[in-house]
């Protein structure tokens, strides 16, 4: 992965560090920034959080200034640890599970294709974001 791949999608903001900095640990940190970027890019939550690639750990020690990333080793010790950032990330992201938009994304694309002539394939698009791979997330 190279540098201008990791800071075009894996820059962390001002908002981003503001939900990152509530962890007390420097291995929730990482862990924490982890699944916020991998669900932004991929659309879902990573079974292993930690499935990535040693550059992007780095580079997000690097821009929390973590000296230590192979901290990161010890994230998700606690069971629930994992699944309490992923409900958070969902919250501050405003992320859904697929189940519960699927109805009413058939009624917008449906909608959309009597109104507009484009067809329910291309309606469906903007908004799919690559939903229906189980377990995904869609933005409201």
């Amino acid at each position: 992965m190279s540098r201008a791949e990791l800071e075009r999608f894996f820059f962390l903001d001002d908002v981003d560090r503001g939900l990152v900095e509530t962890k007390r640990r420097d291995h929730n940190k990482l862990g924490f920034s982890l699944q916020l970027v991998t669900v932004r890019n991929a659309g879902a939550f990573l079974d292993d959080p930690l499935d990535v690639p040693v550059e992007l750990v780095d580079y997000l020690a690097e821009q929390l200034g973590i000296d230590d990333a192979s901290c990161v080793k010890s994230y998700g010790e606690r069971a629930m640890t994992r699944l309490e950032h992923q409900w958070e990330i969902r919250r501050a992201e405003k992320w859904r599970e697929f189940s519960e938009v699927e109805g009413e994304l058939g009624e917008w694309i449906e909608a959309r294709a009597w109104t507009t002539g484009d067809g329910p394939k291309r309606c469906s698009t903007p908004r799919w974001d690559g939903c229906g791979n189980g377990g995904c997330c869609c933005r409201v």
